[in-house]
């Protein structure tokens, strides 16, 4: 067979050498048709018991997870409980088939396609992801009702004949890879996901090489082919030469070795050559995240996107996360992180990430009605937000982010509602830190022009990149059509952080970044040069962003940040960046 390569989204690091196991969907083929009145209610059944067979499996999977899972996987799976259980997926589908008589396979499937194009809407691009759980959840359905489960090798070795697995699918659901736990898997390549599917963040989790989005390998893949993940460049090679397994087993080898040295690092400061020390945070979505960033050696969580807690509901307000289930999840974060900083972000929701389904922007959601906008629209629901938070910071350091801001009676509004929080626990007797800091998320370039009214009412500023970027390019990060313009080095970014972080130092108040560049190892010296001394990050990649910092001389840096501030050529600013990343000092 003739080597081929394709490509796809890089999301973990590392390479893996492995024969493919390939997991078909029971989506792909299933039938569609009408059953007569007289059976309508044995259809009804026939799903019902489906689903209460998934619900049974999901539990039995949770409760045998082994005490080394990642912490991750708990949590997905108590989120596909919730959703199997969820009116939109457990009765809505039993009403197709009372009113449209179709049968329980073709009910599934329509209803889960109305779900996913509401997702679809949605602009946020780890939100809108999660339209994977709903189709995995349906996908374990579906394979009850057809009777086509995936059953994977109970041996593989690493010999020739029986290499180390990699698997191979159009989509992995978190209860799926429970499967694998007793095999040797080394990979994981899927048509479909994104930087934070499930594939994505499991992988990750564990260490283990993945590249995903890559359209229909599951189709040119066959099963048993050798392949090669280098997850670095995302890139899969379907039957290599020999000659190229060698380098690669080479250059595997020589990660391996990195990786172990990087994991001595765990409790060392990042602390530059020059002596200069920089905080390194997590980014968690979930409360069981906060295991993981202790894990890595963050010095605190630097964006908790509390938004998670409240997705998945219909919207009506006595359905949202009580004041209690809220306290719980973030009492949980904040004594996991032993006395480190929490920092909260207030609910991120409306306009493309709505509540309500029914209830959104279609003109333009990514300037609707969202974040601290809608938090001021909906007050009872703020109130109950800030009321769950300030009760968690009596059990260790909280910070509350407020998103979105713009404007300077946003911020009084927001002091005054955590005001009366404070105010209503205080006269009920209950404990919080009357000293919560309070910071503002500086995502709009209005925010980043209008610095001086920030930094006189606030504790401390948080720069969210991603949206950064989205409103000052004018690009939707979402649409692929114009993709390619999204430039995280345009001069504009980087004069608009370039004010943020000077706005910050003058002020003496701590200014972080949160969003995708904190990360982003190609720009880590050209960050701290800049003067950042908070970057907040996906817990996996805080290691190698740490060893950079240790490897960097800031004060050399300096003047090279500089130069590049000045320089409006973006191929001259690649090339600067290039050296800056490649330069060794003494």
């Amino acid at each position: 067979m003739a080597s081929f390569t394709l490509q796809g989204i890089p999301v973990s690091r590392g390479i893996t050498i492995g024969r493919a196991h390939l997991l078909r969907p029971a989506a792909m083929d299933v039938k569609h048709y009408l059953v007569a009145q007289e059976q309508v209610e044995a259809e009804v059944v026939r799903l019902q018991k489906a689903i209460a067979q998934v619900q049974l499996e999901l539990q039995t999977i949770w409760s045998d997870l082994p005490t080394d899972a990642p912490t991750e996987l708990g949590a997905f799976l108590d989120v596909h409980a919730l959703i199997l259980s969820d009116p939109m997926v457990s009765e809505a589908p039993l009403d197709i088939i009372r009113t449209r008589h179709y049968n329980a396979e073709w009910a599934l499937v329509t209803q889960v396609d109305v779900l996913s194009a509401q997702f679809d809407e949605i602009e946020d691009e780890y939100l809108r992801e999660r339209k994977a759980d709903i189709q995995q959840v349906a996908e374990r359905v579906l394979k009850v009702l057809t009777g086509t489960a995936d059953q994977l090798p109970h041996v593989i070795g690493v010999d020739e004949r029986n290499a180390n697995m990699i698997v191979v699918a159009k989509d992995i659901s978190p209860a799926d890879m429970m499967q694998f736990r007793d095999v040797a898997f080394t990979g994981f390549v899927t048509d479909e996901g994104g930087p934070n599917s499930h594939t994505a963040i499991v992988s990750r989790s564990l260490g283990i090489p993945a590249v995903v989005g890559l359209g229909n390998a599951s189709h040119l893949i066959v099963q048993d082919d050798w392949l090669i993940i280098d997850s670095d460049a995302g890139v899969v090679i379907v039957a290599p030469s020999p000659l190229v397994i060698a380098q690669y087993r080479d250059r595997q080898a020589a990660l391996l070795k990195a990786r172990k040295k990087l994991h001595k690092l765990k409790k060392t400061p990042a602390v530059s050559l020059d002596g200069i020390e920089v905080s390194l945070l997590a980014n968690i979505e979930l409360p069981e995240d906060a295991h993981a960033a202790m894990e890595s050696g963050a010095s605190g969580v630097g964006l908790f996107r509390s938004e998670f807690l409240f997705m998945g509901r219909t919207g009506v307000e006595t359905q949202l996360p009580s004041e209690e289930e809220q306290f719980l999840a973030y009492r949980q974060a904040v004594q996991t992180m032993k006395g480190k900083p929490v920092t909260i972000r207030t609910l991120d929701v409306g306009a493309d990430k709505p509540l309500d389904h029914n209830d959104h922007n279609i003109l333009n959601p990514a300037l609707g009605l969202r974040a601290i906008r809608y938090c001021l629209k909906e007050p009872q629901i703020f109130l109950t937000q800030l009321r769950a938070i300030l009760r968690a910071s009596a059990f260790g350091s909280v910070h509350i982010l407020i998103p979105m801001i713009a404007h300077a009676f946003e911020i009084d509004q927001s002091l005054a509602m955590i005001q009366q929080a404070k105010d209503e626990l205080r006269a009920e007797g209950i404990a919080f830190d009357d000293a919560v800091p309070v910071g503002a998320m500086i995502e709009i370039p209005a925010a980043a022009l209008s610095l001086p009214m920030f930094v006189k009412r606030l504790d401390f500023l948080s720069i969210g990149t991603n949206d950064l970027i989205q409103y000052t390019l004018a690009i939707d990060r979402a649409d692929h059509e114009v993709a390619h313009l999204y430039n995280d080095t345009h001069p504009a970014i980087l004069q608009l952080l370039d004010m943020t972080v000077s706005a910050a130092n003058k002020a003496n108040i701590p200014v972080a970044i949160c969003g995708g560049m904190a990360g982003d190892i190609k720009l880590t010296r050209l960050l701290i040069a800049m003067g950042f001394r908070e970057l907040s990050m996906p817990s996996a990649l805080l290691p190698e962003i740490k060893q950079e910092i240790l490897n960097s001389n800031i004060a050399q840096l300096e003047p090279i940040a500089k130069k590049i501030l000045r320089t409006y050529d973006p191929r001259l600013v690649q090339e600067m960046l290039r050296g800056m990343q490649g330069q060794q000092f003494t």
